[in-house]
């Protein structure tokens, strides 16, 4: 199976909902997102690799970086490989001087120690086609180019539309909007509102 590679585009928090976080992944030369919910821990480990702070002790992702190069182990990239029930599996592609070994592991931590290893991030095109996010050309044949970084997002007017009582097109026309505010924790239940009524029909 092709393996399509990914970049962090950018990891959101949700003001109103306290403890969600979204690890966005935007595929590399193209316009698909990936958005992932996270837990704080994990948006935070993140955030401090890609803003490459340096915190006076070492954080458990930094721990296993350590763990790895004591041990000549080298990691050399993440495969998001399966998505069932809304949850997204991964394993580490890891290489010693003898041997290359897969190790499962969750997404968000595979995420986290990719930043610090600087290691390709892959899925393949079933898992985009699923729960990948189309973002739309502006129309000037250039694609919007993705770029790390960390915000903090609020919720935008509109954020309590009960989404089963929407249509699908007045649907469609929310998820492009909270996509033009990325905001993308609501676009995740939009897309997955719309998802379910496309499995139904």
């Amino acid at each position: 199976m092709k393996k399509i590679e990914l970049e962090i585009v950018a990891l959101s928090h949700s003001i109103t909902q306290t403890h969600s976080y979204a690890v966005v992944l935007g595929e590399v030369n193209g316009l698909r997102r990936l958005p992932i919910v996270i837990g704080g821990f994990e948006a935070q480990a993140i955030a401090v690799a890609l803003e490459k702070m340096q915190p006076s002790r070492p954080l458990t992702h930094d721990l296993m970086k350590n763990f790895m190069n004591a041990f000549a182990i080298d990691l050399l990239e993440i495969i998001i490989c399966d998505l069932q029930e809304g949850i997204f599996y991964s394993k580490l592609v890891c290489s010693t001087e003898n041997d290359t070994i897969e190790i499962d592991s969750r997404t968000s931590d595979a995420i986290a120690l990719a930043v610090r290893f600087g290691c390709p991030v892959y899925t393949y095109e079933n898992i985009l086609d699923s729960a990948g996010i189309l973002m739309e050309d502006s129309g000037t044949g250039k694609k919007k180019k993705a770029k790390q970084e960390v915000m903090v997002e609020d919720e935008k007017t509109g954020a309590h539309d009960d989404l089963k009582t929407m249509s699908l097109e007045e649907l469609n026309t929310l998820l492009n909007e909270v996509l033009d505010n990325e905001d993308y924790i609501r676009a995740i239940a939009i897309r997955d509102e719309i998802n379910s009524r496309r499995k139904k029909s």
